[in-house]
């Protein structure tokens, strides 16, 4: 029996069986239930509003002008959750509703304009995006997908599907190595500029090489350090130095004329890419289309030849 002060919602189903079918008896039958449940239900009701809800002789139940009160009420309260069950029953079928989708900052350049691809293929899916480098909490900051570069720790909690791969490169701006010099061998970096990235951790990110068939961390004089992954790509383009840039990042700029890539044999595989859903009981049709979307648009790169 519910406390008092809360309403049921069968209690409620009872109530309004009655007055479609005048009996109590059909009632339970319809509802697949005794009469005597129906009418205990009813009194429930009665009790909590402090009311009488129905006439009743041995011949005919009829509502009171109460009962025809609460019955409007009623039934317009089950009619709103039946339209939100059968809404929610569609967003299962069909992607509808807000995605909220964390991206690292030069990553999510590289997507943002893919994005208009995924809204006219799902016109009732609205996007919330932060481009940020910092290690967002997926589950406590409320995030549908956190995409990730890097590899990840074990956590059960997560979903986690790999996007892609990554390969790392040095890349400078034309009027730069005009600037300063072509870069022919690894020994030729020593006269250059370089732009380091300071990772999350706060550690500064040294650059990988590869030199023959060995791939080995190379320390270098930072001229400029950044902690924004965008940051770096837009100091490289303005001509400031070298950075080591993630290859698709890099990729539209090296078409567009912006960056050329410095000692192409040099670059290394880099981290993979991961996406990160909080489990839930059934992922939603919603998050499932912008998952797939991404990772069709990570799928087999064009790589500009070397």
């Amino acid at each position: 029996m519910p406390e008092r002060g809360e309403t049921s919602i069968s209690d409620i189903a009872c109530f309004i069986a009655v007055t479609q079918t005048g009996s109590f008896t059909r009632a339970g039958e319809d509802l697949g239930t005794s009469k005597s449940n129906v009418g205990k239900a009813v009194q429930r009701l009665e009790t909590r509003l402090g009311t009488r809800l129905f006439q009743r002789t041995t011949r005919a139940v009829r509502l009171t002008e109460d009962g025809e009160t609460y019955l409007f009420a009623a039934q317009a309260a089950l009619d709103g959750l039946r339209e939100a069950e059968h809404q929610l029953a569609a967003r299962q079928s069909e992607p509808v509703g807000r995605v909220r989708l964390d991206l690292p900052a030069g990553f999510g350049r590289l997507l943002l304009p893919t994005f208009e691809a995924l809204r006219r293929k799902h016109p009732k899916v609205t996007l919330e995006l932060a481009l940020t480098d910092r290690m967002s909490d997926p589950v406590g900051e409320g995030w549908d997908i956190v995409v990730r570069i890097g590899e990840l720790p074990v956590d059960s909690e997560m979903t986690v599907r790999k996007l892609c791969d990554l390969k790392v490169g040095l890349y400078a701006a034309p009027a730069y190595l005009t600037r300063k010099g072509p870069v022919e061998t690894i020994a030729d970096l020593a006269s250059h500029d370089a732009i380091v990235f300071r990772g999350p951790t706060g550690r500064l990110r040294p650059w990988t090489l590869r030199e023959g068939t060995v791939k080995r961390e190379m320390p270098v004089t930072s001229a400029l350090v950044l902690a924004d992954g965008q940051a770096l790509v837009d100091a490289a383009i303005a001509g400031f130095g070298i950075a080591q840039i993630h290859d698709r990042v890099a990729l539209p700029h090296v078409k567009a004329g912006r960056l050329v890539h410095v000692l192409p044999h040099a670059a290394v595989d880099g981290p993979p890419v991961h996406a990160i859903i909080p489990l839930g009981q059934k992922m939603a049709a919603k998050t499932r289309a912008v998952l797939n979307h991404l990772a069709e648009s990570l799928r087999e790169p064009e790589r500009p030849r070397d």
